[in-house]
């Protein structure tokens, strides 16, 4: 009997689509182990959805398939069940030690600021396109409930679909997925949530969407330490942050702020961008350090934390933005765009992504 291996079964699952749906049961992420020992192939699934009728069908699905494909295998298909956490007695220092993994998505990084202004969604928007450009499975999900930006960013006007079991389906483009509650409301709809709201909100972005399989979920912080980022960081296991800054005095001190939050709660800090480091003339090519030099530089020395890059001052970034269309998309040889490339270079290269 030739032996196979569980490639060769994944691939032909692949085949099999989930009810209703284009894609695929494989790319849905329902698919979470394949045993093959002797004559017994055992494929366990891992479903989000509560709908029975849906699980049959896809069980026979498999069943049927892998049993034509495989004839001289025995196939099992068996539903995980779901482990239960009991309280006990907390032995790590970590005070968020019973944060859950969200199936399918190996990393996740959050993109930090202490104050607004500073372009953090600049950052988190071509930080999530640079790491794709490493072949690497992305998501940007924006949790700025209040002022959210990434679809404008983006350039996305559409309203996501939903499952038959209440979950939403990210929107892509540039091969990343992504969810905002600017896909939700109104463009210039205010939205007047008290904080509960918020945190719930936060939750469901985290929970409630079906990432699939990602190598890497950015995440766009609001700015400061308030609701949203606490929920985060109580709720997710993060692989750690990236905060962003600018050089004058007042934002560095409120990026340390936001660093030293993330290293209260043990969640490692991967280091600091400088955005709006500096402006070039375009007519001498002279340097000038608009809002100071080196803040940033100086304050990853003094918390001991690398300095990732320094983004200079373009205007054809704030343009591209506004276009929908990020610079490292729409000019990557553009200063700016190499910086972020770079950027995402040293936290591709980081132990973070050899999971």
């Amino acid at each position: 009997m030739a032996q196979i291996n569980a490639d060769q079964v994944r691939e032909v699952l692949s085949k099999i689509k989930y009810p209703g749906f284009t894609r695929d049961i494989v790319s849905f992420g329902v698919v979470q182990n394949i045993e093959i020992s002797d004559d017994r192939l055992t494929v366990t699934l891992k479903f989000t959805t509560k709908n029975e009728q849906t699980k049959t069908e896809i069980k026979d699905s498999i069943q049927k398939t892998l049993e034509g494909t495989f004839p001289e295998y025995k196939v099992f298909v068996v539903e995980s069940i779901p482990s239960v956490k009991l309280k006990a007695k907390k032995t790590s220092d970590d005070p968020w030690a019973d944060r859950e993994e969200i199936p399918g998505i190996k990393n996740i990084l959050a993109v930090a600021s202490g104050k607004g202004g500073v372009g953090k969604s600049t950052v988190a928007t071509n930080l999530a396109i640079a790491l794709a450009q490493h072949g690497l499975k992305v998501g940007l999900m924006d949790s700025d409930i209040y002022g959210p930006s990434v679809h404008i960013m983006m350039g996305i006007e559409e309203r996501p679909a939903v499952t038959p079991d209440q979950k939403i389906i990210p929107l892509e483009k540039f091969g990343i997925k992504m969810m905002s509650m600017g896909f939700l409301v109104d463009r210039d709809a205010p939205l007047i949530w008290r904080g509960p709201l918020v945190m719930k909100a936060v939750e469901q972005f985290l929970r409630d969407v079906v990432w699939g399989e990602l190598d890497v979920l950015v995440i766009d912080l609001p700015p400061g330490t308030g609701d949203a980022q606490l929920t985060l960081v109580q709720k997710t296991p993060l692989t750690g942050a990236v905060i962003v800054t600018t050089p004058q005095e007042v934002a560095l001190v409120d990026a340390r702020r936001g660093l030293k939050m993330f290293q209260k709660v043990n969640t490692r800090v991967l280091g600091i961008v400088e955005n709006m480091s500096y402006f070039v003339c375009p007519h001498c090519g002279k340097k000038s350090f608009i809002f100071g030099s080196n803040g940033g530089a100086r304050s990853a020395q003094e918390l001991g934390v690398p300095l990732l890059g320094q983004v200079p001052i373009e205007p054809e970034v704030t343009d591209a933005g506004d276009m929908g269309i990020p610079i490292v998309a729409k000019n990557p040889e553009s200063a700016s765009a190499k910086a972020f490339l770079e950027i995402a270079e040293k936290i591709y290269q980081d132990e973070m992504f050899r999971k």
